[in-house]
């Protein structure tokens, strides 16, 4: 793996340019989650569909596997890669999984990390883990870590730092680690506490990885508090390596996240939105911004996203979003997804995480433009601030 900072924009945001073999992709990048490997709704035929190379981060929890292929089987098929037929894809391979595999602190010990997964509550320990990780081969995986919610005590967020940086130490020791072919992102955690942080980031930095995950994000920390706990473990880390964060899914999480240095954005905020029915319309520097009027009525005080499962689309002739140049808005009108949704037809979930998968790729594509001209603050500024007044426009029409 090659990284390098190509641009600096207003202090820490950055954009940088991630090498993994014959791939090349521009952070601050996505990368989509998956369940097993691949999106929720779309299946392999329709990844091409996608923006390249953008669409080829594919980060997975190898606790989804608990309850399928075992790791023998997955090692003598070859891997991940094998198993899915795609080979041109980055798999990154991390323990927490918004969906899925969620972080269960209080039944964590020392022996290793509780999750709550598909099987179940699970315990699983670093040499387990080194064993599924070097089964599947992935591109990149992340360290077992011990991420706590910000409400916890003082001494237990200490324990879960101590804890982390000795399951690194395991993971990387692991002779396992040498046949997972993949590279090392080691885990930070340390809840709430900027000593804490600021104290797993040194240990964490001195080890011998080649990039780094930020954890424990998204579990309960407000927004004021997240920007001085994020500054204070990537004002600590070396700058020529990458650092990935999981738990910021919001478009002004993910411009939180990129103003404090963070490169790499893992995210169920897609999957949830696709679920809901919901259809992604922000204003992008590669989108026009929807019409107004009666197309906007049903997203309240929301003017990101709009409700296709609403009357109001039942007869809308038009794409999701006019100028959006993914496979869903090119041939397919809100009236014919709505009318999917309401006859309970699984199309109109790929249909719609196909246009929200491009829709956030774009976002993403904005962000560096911006970051590489000089004027991130300014785009993040204007974005935010854009949301404020249509939240306050519609409180006063609601009036």
């Amino acid at each position: 793996m090659k990284f390098a900072v190509k641009a600096w924009s207003n202090g820490r945001a950055r954009a940088g340019l991630l090498q993994l073999g014959s791939c090349e992709l521009e952070t601050p990048a996505l990368l989509l989650t998956t369940r097993k490997g691949l999106p929720v709704f779309i299946s392999p035929d329709l990844l091409p569909s996608l923006p390249s190379p953008d669409s080829r981060l594919l980060q997975f929890s190898p606790l989804h596997f608990l309850d399928a292929i075992s790791p023998k089987t997955m090692s003598e098929v070859g891997g991940l890669h094998q198993m899915l037929g795609l080979k041109d894809h980055i798999f990154v391979a991390v323990p927490r999984d918004s969906i899925l595999s969620l972080p269960d602190y209080g039944s964590t010990n020392k022996m290793g990390a509780s999750f709550e997964t598909p099987c179940g509550r699970r315990m699983i320990k670093p040499a387990e883990y080194m064993q599924m990780v070097s089964s599947m081969k992935p591109n990149m995986w992340v360290t077992l870590a011990d991420e706590v919610p910000a409400w916890v005590s003082e001494k237990r967020n200490k324990t879960s730092v101590d804890r982390t940086v000795r399951w690194l130490n395991d993971c990387i020791t692991s002779n396992l680690a040498t046949t997972s072919g993949g590279v090392v992102f080691g885990s930070i955690v340390g809840g709430s506490r900027v000593e804490e942080r600021q104290r797993c980031a040194q240990e964490v930095a001195r080890q011998n990885v080649s990039g780094y995950y930020i954890g424990g994000f998204g579990l309960g920390e407000s927004m004021e508090e997240r920007t001085s706990l994020l500054n204070a473990v990537t004002d600590i880390l070396p700058e020529e390596k990458p650092r990935q964060i999981s738990g910021l899914g919001l478009p002004e999480e993910v411009l939180q996240g990129v103003a404090a240095g963070v490169d790499l954005f893992d995210s169920a905020y897609i999957y949830h939105l696709t679920l809901g029915g919901f259809a992604l319309v922000f204003h992008s520097e590669e989108t026009r911004r929807p019409g107004s009027g009666d197309q906007l009525r049903d997203t309240s005080i929301d003017d990101t996203k709009i409700n296709l499962k609403a009357t109001v689309y039942r007869k809308d002739s038009s794409p999701i979003v006019e100028g959006c140049n993914c496979y869903t808005c090119q041939n397919h009108t809100k009236a014919y997804i709505n009318h999917l949704f309401n006859v309970h037809e699984m199309l109109a979930q790929i249909l719609l995480e196909i246009h929200n998968t491009h829709h956030y790729l774009g976002f993403f594509r904005s962000i560096r433009k911006a970051i590489k001209e000089g004027r991130f603050e300014q785009f993040r500024e204007k974005f935010i601030r854009s949301r404020r007044d249509h939240i306050f426009d519609a409180a006063a029409v609601s009036a």
